[in-house]
């Protein structure tokens, strides 16, 4: 067997994917991260082991659509979670919570089938869904509260023309598109296509208006555009390929994506309470969710979803972070 270098930094990781989106917990080899909350977990990583997240994200030992999780104790949670990408870092994501779930538990960090996490958006609590063997089918989650910020905008878009779309909040903000408006289809076809208008818009976006969660500074921001359009299967209620952080195209319908569309088609009277829609990603893959309450956050009306998916193990890694190695920190060509 090749030993690492004596004075190599060794990550282990388990790789999974939900929906074909891919999610590397860090599982060991990191040093200790300071702090009490979440938040303050995330904002030392980032100070201070960012170079971890490149590496990790990045190539050689991943690629531009990487996204990872770093998973620790929690003092009032089964357990602190925050998410990493090839920009910096998520407030919520929905598939990664959908793997975490499966993760804790068959890997015996908890013996419970309802898990509680604390996110950078707040308290999830989650559960493992099993057949009559004892096998996890699925796994849900209910999240934080989702409002629609705002209704029926539109802006002038470099390259696009006049663009209509709706923001909402659903553990993170997106702008939200009709794609057939901009004669895209979500289809792996139009990736390129779809990356380069959902970088359009968000930017768009972001220089024109803000975006101000009602209590927190560090959730205040534009995460990324999504694209609808009419589902693929006719037993499904929709599509969505949603492109975030520095152009990554998520492969599953995104967890805080239709939770912000629930959040969406109640205010517009278009999803009663309990009722549950299909939705679709870019691969075909799906995830439910429903109005499983409503409650006022802040200024807002909002929904409470649940969200539900499948989750799949592809792997266990121990990566080498060589101090010699000049391309530690990787790096990304797409």
């Amino acid at each position: 067997m090749t030993h690492p270098p004596a004075n190599a930094l060794r990550i282990a990781t388990i790789d999974m994917h939900t929906g074909g989106e891919p999610v590397r917990i860090v599982t060991g080899g990191l040093p200790a991260l300071e702090g009490r909350t979440v938040l303050e977990k995330r904002r030392f990583f980032r100070e201070h082991l960012d170079h971890l997240r490149t590496g990790l994200m990045f190539e050689p030992r991943g690629h531009a659509d990487m996204y990872g999780a770093i998973l620790t104790p929690s003092a009032d949670a089964d357990f602190d979670v925050f998410f990493l990408h090839n920009e910096g870092y998520s407030t919520m994501c929905g598939h990664a919570i959908i793997a975490l779930t499966r993760f804790v538990i068959e890997t015996g960090l908890t013996d419970k089938s309802d898990v509680s996490f604390n996110v950078p958006a707040g308290r999830i609590e989650a559960r493992a869904h099993r057949d009559a063997a004892g096998r996890i089918l699925r796994t849900s989650f209910r999240n934080v509260p989702s409002f629609v910020y705002r209704r029926d905008e539109e802006l002038s878009v470099a390259g696009l023309g006049n663009v209509r779309f709706d923001i909402a909040y659903g553990g993170a903000f997106y702008a939200f598109v009709d794609a057939r408006t901009l004669g895209l289809e979500l289809t792996g076809a139009d990736y390129a296509r779809l990356i380069d208008a959902g970088r359009r818009i968000k930017h768009a976006v972001m220089t024109a208006m803000p975006i101000e969660h009602p209590f927190e500074r560090d959730l205040s921001f534009l995460y990324g555009t999504i694209f609808v359009a009419p589902p693929a299967d006719e037993q499904h209620h929709s599509r969505n390929v949603c492109v975030f952080a520095d152009g990554e195209v998520d492969r599953s319908p995104t967890g805080s994506g239709v939770s912000a569309r629930a959040a969406i088609h109640h205010a517009r009277g278009e999803l009663a309470a309990d009722e549950t829609i299909t939705i679709e990603s870019i691969l075909g893959s799906t995830m439910t969710v429903r109005v499983a309450a409503t409650t006022k956050y802040g200024p807002y009306d909002a929904v409470i979803p649940e969200v539900a998916g499948t989750a799949h193990f592809t792997g266990q890694h121990e990566f080498w972070f060589d101090p010699e190695d000049p391309l530690s920190r990787g790096f990304i060509l797409r």
